[in-house]
């Protein structure tokens, strides 16, 4: 398809990385319709609206679907292009940029970001696995990054409640703040058809390797293997804890024994009264099943 031709609907998030990169997206479209791309931008105070005018903008000539934000708008997109079987691509511009990292994609330069996304765009869009969470009602959520529900989700639901720090501060903060009231939940898993019932501090299960601005909980995972890698981490005392935090940035947490990773295509998951987060959106309670959906998303990377 010529360049010229090529429609590219880009959904945007205004307040990504708490309103520091607001030109990210101005800086992207510019690019785009420099290389000669027709550019619907798309924005709105709420993720269920933009959901719903990004899902309406798609039409049978879009040649992609353009996010511009953090993870939070990677989870829009995947949800929407997946949906919609379109290509997604990605300006990174967000607090975490996760997803980006996985992929190696720029995240200093927003107009680097954009170069790049115009030289793939060239090129036929890759494919990657997609994760799936559904439950009772009919419930159904795509995820790209990781899907957590233990301590990691409790935290994200207090750092969603402050409003000082901004940044990645605040998930420091919020985790500082739960760390007082420290302890591991009753789970029962079923991973691969096989039921086990265990206490844990944190249940994740991911697709890429890291969630909350590079913690590498699965440094491991893959998106092209057909897997999803399920993390738990037994329970700790609190100083133990926070020895092992450090080392989940550089993904060698994994040789203490109270961390076990399998990999498996499905997992369901169950404890009374936790919330499930994904690409760091929060979803429902549990329980919920994750699979996976093997080169479910074309991407522009």
């Amino acid at each position: 398809m010529p360049k010229s031709s090529g429609h590219l609907v880009v959904a945007i998030n205004p307040t990504a990385s708490f309103g520091k990169r607001a030109d990210a997206a101005g800086i992207a479209i510019a690019e785009l319709e420099a290389a000669g791309y027709q550019v619907e931008a798309l924005s709105a105070e709420s993720f269920s609206h933009l959901q719903e005018l990004t899902r309406d903008a798609i039409r049978g000539h879009t040649r992609a679907l353009v996010v511009v934000g953090g993870d939070g708008m990677v989870h829009l997109g995947v949800g929407v292009a997946r949906e919609k079987k379109v290509p997604l691509g990605v300006i990174p511009s967000g607090t975490g940029n996760d997803f980006a990292r996985h992929l190696g994609l720029v995240i200093s330069s927003p107009r680097d970001a954009a170069k790049n996304l115009v030289e793939a765009l060239d090129r036929e869009p890759s494919v990657m696995d997609v994760g799936v969470a559904s439950g009772a009602e009919g419930f159904s959520r795509s995820f790209a990054c990781v899907f957590s529900g233990g301590f990691d989700a409790i935290v994200n639901e207090r750092a969603n409640r402050l409003r000082f720090p901004k940044g990645r501060h605040r998930y420091t903060l919020a985790l500082l703040i739960e760390l007082a009231k420290l302890r591991p939940l009753t789970y029962t898993l079923t991973i691969d058809g096989v039921e086990e019932t265990g206490r844990y501090l944190l249940v994740a299960v991911a697709n890429t390797h890291s969630f909350g601005g590079g913690m590498k909980v699965t440094p491991d995972a893959s998106v092209v293997d057909g897997h999803l890698d399920v993390f738990t981490l037994a329970p700790l005392s609190r100083l133990a804890f926070l020895r092992i935090y450090p080392r989940v940035f550089s993904g060698t947490h994994v040789t203490d024994p109270r961390v076990s990773i399998r990999r498996a295509t499905s997992v369901k998951l169950d404890s009374p009264g936790v919330i499930a987060y994904a690409d760091g959106e929060a979803l429902r309670a549990l329980p919920l099943e994750v699979t996976v959906e093997p080169q479910g998303l074309q991407i522009y990377a």
